[in-house]
């Protein structure tokens, strides 16, 4: 082998131990900083923090709610709109409000696809209302929810939550309040719930060392 080819390969093969090396040191999610309380109950919290306007989290909707059909009985998982503007409030309050009316599994991906598959403003509120009667909502009740306690309630805490969370881009899986992935952490969307898997499996061992032990069975006589 002549020196040039030898220093090629050598070159060659110093960058792919480089490569390697750095995906060790770049792990496929990052922590939450402070970390934050989770609500789940005892259970392990996973959030997907997304806006109906991101076309990425359009593409990743397939890929959640498959997830979210078999997600493990100790896990509790659940949307939250971010809201780091007034800009995204208006879907947020779109979601909320379909939630309160039982509306939410048959209209979540009906909004998804209305904003980017059929290019419907619904932050207008007349094309919102005859977008709405097309799909079989009481457009007089939906009003009359949108502007409920309940409904302003949960925006409120959903602002808060995309604060504590630091969400400055969506879509954002978070597990337990400790970590979080995203398609450009995890390496695409298809790599994202394997990579929410792991994180699911690290909280959960965590839970089990610290749960207290049981007591032990008093001794028979």
């Amino acid at each position: 082998m002549s020196l040039r080819k030898l220093l090629s390969t050598l070159a060659t093969v110093a960058a792919f131990l480089a490569t390697g090396a750095a995906a060790q040191q770049n792990p496929p999610y990052a922590p939450i900083n402070p970390a934050q309380a989770s609500e789940g109950g005892g259970k392990v919290e996973v959030i997907e923090f997304f806006w109906y306007g991101c076309p990425h989290c359009y593409n990743l909707e397939p890929e959640v709610a498959e997830w979210a059909k078999k997600a493990p009985a100790d896990v509790v998982f659940r949307r939250v709109p971010a809201i780091p503007n007034e800009a995204w409030a208006g879907t947020a309050q779109m979601f909320y409000t379909l939630e309160a009316m039982n509306l939410l599994n048959t209209h979540h991906i009906k909004v998804f696809d209305a904003i980017h598959r059929d290019r419907v403003n619904l932050n207008n509120k007349k094309t919102r209302e005859e977008w709405l009667a097309r799909n079989g909502v009481d457009v007089a009740k939906y009003n009359e929810m949108e502007k409920s306690f309940s409904v302003a309630t949960k925006l409120q805490r959903a602002k808060q939550l995309t604060a504590a969370y630091k969400v400055d881009g969506v879509p954002r899986i978070t597990v337990d309040g400790r970590w979080y992935t995203a398609a450009e952490l995890a390496g695409g969307n298809n790599r994202v719930f394997p990579v929410v898997d792991q994180l699911v499996e690290m909280a959960r061992k965590d839970k089990t060392a610290l749960a207290p032990a049981a007591p032990a069975a008093p001794a028979k006589r």
